[in-house]
C-alpha cells in the first residue's frame, strides 16, 4: 500500500496560507494575538491550525543549534548498495542528531545533516557506525564552514505576499530573521538538566504552553519563561515552522553541490540567500565548496532556476543538481509520503 499523500488530507486556502505566514513571523504567538491581525476569530485560527497539523501540513518544533554548544555540523552523502538505502535512511532518521534525510540518485544515495551535540556522538556515527555498514559503498562528509541562509528562513519567500506589510509589521516581522554568523561559537553555552528537559519538550511541540513546558522542565512557569527567552536570544534554540512542501504546491526539491572560485564563495553564498527558492545555503569543505537546498514548483522550474539564476552567478565553475527522490526527515520531523508526522 502506498504512503498517504497530503493532497488526500488537506487543501489549503488563502486563510490557511496567511496563518502559516503569521506563524513563520512569530511561531509561538497566541491564537488570540494572531486572530485580530488576520481578521479572523480566535476559534477559526485555532481550528485551522489544528486541522493543518493533524493533516501533516505543518509542525512547529524547537531546533537546537549545536554550534551554540561548540559543536560543528556536517553534510554527508552516502552511496549505498542497490536496495539498501531506504533501510539505512530510516535508521538515520530515527537519530535525534540527524536531520534533512533524503534519498536521491534513484534511491541509491542518501544525503543528511549531522547535528550532534557532542564530539563523541558525531565520531561514533561518522567514524565507526557508518564505515562498518556493509551496504555503504562510499562516504563523503563535509563540515559546514559558514551558513548563509537557513534556520527560520525556511519557506519565508514561498509565503511572501500572503500578508500585507501592515499585518507583518503588527506581528513583528523585520524580514528574514537569519543572521550570517560563524557556525561554531567561540564561547559555547552550557545547558543544565532543566534546559535539556525544556529543549526536549520544545522539540516535540514548539508551541507548547509555558505551563506544559514548566511541567516538562520541572520549573515554575515564570522561570521557564525567562530561561526560554535566554535560550532563544542566545541562539541555542530557534522555533522552526516546518511545512510540507506539497501543501504549498512545491514538488521539486533538490540538493545543489557547487564548485565556486574561492574568492567568490561569500558573494555567491549571499546571492543564493536572497533567492526565494533557496531554503538553505552554506560554504562546506570538500571538492564542492558550496551546498544549497532548493524547492521549486516542478522540474521545469528547477531547470530554469539552476541554469539561468544559479548557473549565471559569477564565480560558479560547476554544479551538480541532485533531485530528491524521497524526503525521509526534515529538520526535526519525519515525513510519511508527503505528510509531516508527529513523534511517537
Amino acid at each position: 500500500m502506498e504512503s498517504p499523500q497530503i493532497a488526500d488530507f488537506i487543501k489549503l486556502d488563502s486563510d490557511d496560507v496567511r496563518i502559516l505566514r503569521a506563524l513563520q513571523i512569530d511561531p509561538r504567538a497566541a491564537f488570540a494575538t494572531l486572530a485580530p491581525v488576520l481578521g479572523l476569530t480566535e476559534l477559526t485560527v485555532a481550528r485551522r491550525y489544528r486541522r493543518m497539523r493533524r493533516a501533516g501540513a505543518i509542525r512547529v518544533v524547537g531546533v537546537v543549534d549545536p554550534g551554540a554548544l561548540g559543536q560543528s555540523r556536517w553534510m554527508v552523502r552516502l552511496r549505498c548498495r542497490p536496495g539498501s538505502a531506504t533501510a539505512i535512511a530510516e535508521a538515520l532518521a530515527r537519530r535525534d542528531d540527524v536531520s534533512w534525510v533524503a534519498l536521491s540518485a534513484a534511491g541509491s544515495e542518501i544525503t543528511f545533516a549531522v547535528r550532534s551535540r557532542s564530539q563523541e556522538q558525531r565520531d561514533d556515527l561518522l567514524g565507526r557506525r557508518l564505515p562498518r555498514t556493509a551496504a555503504v559503498l562510499d562516504i563523503q562528509a563535509s563540515v559546514i564552514l559558514r551558513q548563509f541562509v537557513g534556520g527560520r528562513g525556511h519557506y519565508w519567500a514561498a509565503l511572501d505576499g500572503a500578508l500585507t506589510p501592515e499585518q507583518e509589521s503588527a506581528l513583528g516581522s523585520g524580514g528574514n530573521p537569519f543572521i550570517e554568523r560563524p557556525v561554531v561559537r567561540d564561547q559555547p553555552s552550557r545547558l543544565s538538566e532543566h534546559d535539556e528537559k525544556l529543549l526536549a519538550a520544545l522539540a516535540a511541540d514548539g508551541r507548547a504552553s509555558l505551563v506544559d513546558l514548566a511541567a516538562a522542565a520541572e520549573l515554575t512557569p515564570g522561570r521557564v519563561s525567562r530561561r526560554l527567552t535566554t535560550l532563544l536570544s542566545s541562539g541555542v534554540v530557534h522555533i522552526d515552522v516546518e511545512i510540507a512542501p506539497l501543501a504549498l504546491g512545491f514538488r521539486a526539491r533538490a540538493n545543489l553541490w557547487l564548485r565556486v572560485q574561492p574568492s567568490k564563495i561569500k558573494t555567491v553564498g549571499r546571492a543564493l540567500a536572497q533567492l526565494p527558492e533557496v531554503g538553505f545555503a552554506a560554504a562546506v569543505s570538500g571538492p564542492h565548496n558550496l551546498h544549497a537546498v532548493v524547492q521549486c514548483r516542478d522540474l521545469d522550474s528547477l531547470f530554469e532556476f539552476t541554469t539561468d539564476r544559479v548557473g549565471g552567478l559569477s564565480g560558479v565553475e560547476a554544479m551538480e543538481v541532485s533531485p530528491v527522490l524521497h524526503q525521509v526527515k526534515q529538520i526535526g520531523t519525519r515525513v510519511d509520503g508527503d505528510r509531516l508526522t508527529s513523534p511517537d
